[in-house]
């Protein structure tokens, strides 16, 4: 990544994304240029543009706005591009459509200079003017995924996804962050939280866009990918939580089943609640088992910190213990199952009660399920784990 030569030094650089904007980008221009004027900050405004076709970029350089070309197409494509090409220390973003408020962002520059990280912009503590935000996004959207956010990631935050934010350049420039769709959004604060960063909250307002055609933004699509994303960057929530739930419930109901039925007033448990109790343990472990695999790819390859604990952990775990492990859970199944032949035999292989055979049969294919998937788990992150060299970019491999 080369930065761009400084001829003076730059504090602050205003960027905004660029896609077809020709409406409204003179308007925020000349706000942003107004603030820094007004203000006296030395700064510049940015305009990373991803393929505009409506004149865009000859607004922008007719104003005295920089222009850089995105070679990506996407949100985070244009705002990766942005942030690498920038030349201030701090970097205030937002989009060129006329809703967010350049002309007032002495907040963010305070809370930037006293040392903050990232700072937030929250349009519900500062005002969302009518028409500017749809009901859905209002009050669904926005609030259930913010909520979401802070449950999982603890950023500090009201508003996950306020598209008014300022940041140190080269403190989010070490996050690497990846995305280049609308989950760029996300990402930039959920790695900040993950990394510990200073992260504050300012209000600000948000008002109509002045643009006459659709936003880039679907609502459901956009939506979901954001949810997406939350969920993969909190494997504990998706797999490790609900995961550990089935995983308990499931195996105490078939522990419990196993030494005869259980009956709870009119209600009667009994080998039937067993095969599907069963199933749900099943279900469970292998939850348990995608948690391992995925944190320890993550870790592996840099999307996912590693803590203290899980470092410690690691370094007590090893491939042979997992196989060691779903043996024994493999031997156990089995032998339960030779010792049913066995009072099969002592019978002279005749008639059994069914209900009892199947309550001795549950617990020994569980067993042997469960041992074989950790066995398979075991030699899959042996291969996650296996030391290797870095390959060159310029390798070629031939087969």
């Amino acid at each position: 990544m080369n930065r761009p030569v400084e001829t003076d030094p730059v504090e602050l650089t205003i960027l905004m994304p660029c896609l077809n904007e020709a409406e409204t980008l003179a308007v925020c221009i000349q706000k942003a240029q107004g603030f820094l004027a007004r203000s006296g900050v030395r700064g510049e405004v940015l305009i990373s543009d991803n393929g505009s076709t409506d004149g865009s970029q000859q607004i922008a350089a007719d104003l005295g706005a920089r222009v850089s070309h995105a070679p990506r197409r996407g949100y985070g494509a244009a705002l990766i591009n942005g942030i690498e090409q920038a030349r201030g220390r701090f970097v205030i973003m937002a989009d060129a459509d006329d809703s967010y408020d350049f002309e007032n962002l002495e907040p963010f520059v305070e809370k930037l200079r006293a040392g903050a990280d990232l700072v937030m912009g929250n349009r519900f503590r500062g005002g969302i003017a009518p028409g500017a935000m749809p009901p859905l996004h209002k009050y669904l959207g926005n609030p259930v995924l913010s909520g979401i956010g802070q449950l999982f990631f603890r950023p500090g935050i009201d508003d996950f996804h306020c598209g008014l934010r300022g940041f140190n350049r080269e403190r989010i420039l070490s996050l690497d962050l990846q995305t280049t769709g609308m989950e760029f959004a996300s990402e930039m604060v959920v790695k900040a939280s993950l990394a510990r960063y200073r992260i504050e909250e300012v209000p600000t307002t948000l008002k109509k866009d002045g643009r006459s055609r659709p936003p880039h933004l679907r609502s459901w699509h956009d939506g979901w990918r954001h949810l997406r994303f939350l969920l993969i960057f909190a494997p504990r929530w998706l797999f490790v939580y609900p995961g550990l739930v089935a995983f308990l419930v499931g195996a105490i109901a078939v522990g419990v089943l196993s030494f005869g039925g259980v009956q709870i007033g009119a209600v009667g448990f009994d080998v039937t609640t067993m095969v599907y109790a069963s199933a749900l343990c099943v279900m469970g472990y292998q939850s348990l088992l995608f948690f391992w695999l995925t944190k320890l790819y993550a870790t592996q390859e840099g999307f996912l910190p590693a803590s203290p604990r899980y470092r410690s952990i690691v370094a007590r775990w090893s491939a042979e213990r997992g196989l060691l492990i779903g043996l024994g859970l493999f031997v156990v199944g089995v032998g339960i199952g030779v010792v049913q032949v066995l009072r099969w035999g002592s019978l002279d292989f005749g008639p059994q009660d069914a209900t009892e055979v199947v309550r001795i049969a549950i617990p020994s294919a569980l067993g042997i399920m469960l041992g074989f998937q950790t066995v398979m788990m075991s030699f899959f992150s042996g291969v996650l784990s296996t030391p290797r060299r870095e390959v060159r970019p310029d390798a070629v491999i031939e087969s």
